[in-house]
């Protein structure tokens, strides 16, 4: 049975949600499933803004089909290649032969990778800056490389002002019935979800979304409707902000997370007292284990304070593999504009620090601070001046 919402009169979100879902690209998990959302217009002419991933693909065509009513599909607007927004693409030509698709150069050739069907003879190629009118409905195309992939183009929609983001401006969360940001208490029960989402998923290219953030700060925008999570139609100032913090690589907070690589729990100790000295300054920590804590939670935490400690024993020769992992990771997200400190813990040849830094220097804009602990198998009462020590370099680098 299908399972539509109105976002206007004309404008219906015929999409889905998964909860079952237990990683999202295989990497990231989902607790609170997510949202694949896919926009219908009845306009004199009817237009599909992208279709959904294939999980959902029952649910898709049942609204599709409620919403057009009897009426066929005209247009078939692709944004996104990526598979959980275009799996359906060739099963909406096989329902509606007639349908165009309305996209652009890079999109038709991923549609040539993905599938077999001739594109050729039923695409509409547009490019940045040009019109498509479909009754009383305007739209314009803006170019948005890389916000995540090459091909990916928005979509603005001149009538109702309405800025059709692709991946920007999303969240993970399925959608529980609520369809718009200000049906729930966004920035309580969803922030975190997503800067997750916008950290791991965008949050190398912070470039490119600052370049897609100048174009849009140029239209007169009514309402925001994203690929995944909540549409946005009132108050998205202060959304719009946080993309604008993230995507510089600003911090949001000045405090300190602390991630720690530990085998037996000395490590973890060392940690724990760091982040005892740090609140008895007045400064707010969070703490990660780093074998429990998926990478993307500590990715997103550092994405929102200011400063970072990697904390990590040895392991054969090296850094603590789940912490390097994180490591990896963090320089893979182009983090930028953070200080790190560093806590190493070996039994005969603690050489973390070293290597750790080794692996940060392909990133831009960190301080890395002079000041390191370096235990041997345990905290000794003699150490513990150099973890102070470290907690007050901490605190005048603030």
């Amino acid at each position: 049975m299908y399972c539509t919402r109105n976002v206007t009169e004309d404008l219906i979100w015929v999409g889905g949600n998964n909860r079952r879902l237990s990683l999202f690209e295989g990497v990231y998990k989902v607790p609170y499933g997510v949202s694949y959302n896919s926009y219908l217009l009845l306009d004199e002419k009817t237009v599909l803004f992208d279709t959904a991933d294939s999980s959902i693909a029952g649910i898709f065509f049942e609204n599709v089909e409620h919403a057009l009513n009897g009426r066929t599909l005209d247009y078939m607007v692709i944004q996104h290649m990526e598979p959980d927004h275009c799996a359906l693409i060739h099963d909406v030509v096989r329902r509606y032969p007639e349908v165009t698709i309305v996209t652009n150069a890079k999109v038709v050739a991923m549609i040539k990778q993905f599938f077999d069907f001739d594109i050729d003879s039923r695409v509409k190629l547009v490019a940045e800056g040009d019109e498509f009118v479909t009754g009383k409905h305007c739209f314009t195309f803006i170019m948005a490389p890389m916000v995540h992939w090459p091909e990916v183009m928005v979509t603005y929609d001149k009538t109702d002002k309405i800025l059709f983001s692709a991946d920007a401006f999303g969240c993970f969360g399925a959608l529980n019935g609520a369809l718009f940001a200000d049906e729930v208490d966004f920035y309580r029960d969803y922030l975190d979800e997503a800067r997750r989402y916008y950290t791991n998923i965008v949050g190398k290219y912070g470039a490119q979304v600052q370049a897609l953030l100048k174009k849009a700060s140029a239209l007169e925008i009514s309402m925001i409707c994203p690929l995944h999570g909540f549409v946005w139609r009132k108050d998205f100032e202060k959304y719009i902000e946080k993309y604008d913090k993230w995507s510089k690589y600003e911090p949001e907070k000045t405090g300190v997370v602390i991630a720690y690589g530990s085998i037996y729990g000395n490590t973890e100790n060392a940690a724990e007292i760091l982040a005892c000295r740090l609140n008895e300054l007045g400064i707010a920590t969070k703490m990660f284990d780093v074998s429990v804590v998926p990478a993307s939670e500590i990715v997103s935490a550092a994405f929102e304070y200011s400063h970072i400690v990697l904390a990590s024993a040895t392991y054969n020769g090296g850094i603590f593999v789940n912490m390097e992992n994180l490591i990896h990771d963090l320089v893979a997200h182009n983090l930028q504009n953070r200080t790190v400190a560093l806590v190493e813990n070996g039994t005969w040849a603690a050489m973390t620090a070293k290597q750790t830094k080794e692996l940060l220097a392909k990133c831009k804009n960190l301080n890395v601070l002079e000041e390191t602990v370096s235990i041997k198998s345990s905290v000794k009462p003699e150490q513990l001046d150099s973890i102070e020590a470290l907690a007050n370099a901490i605190k005048a680098s603030m």
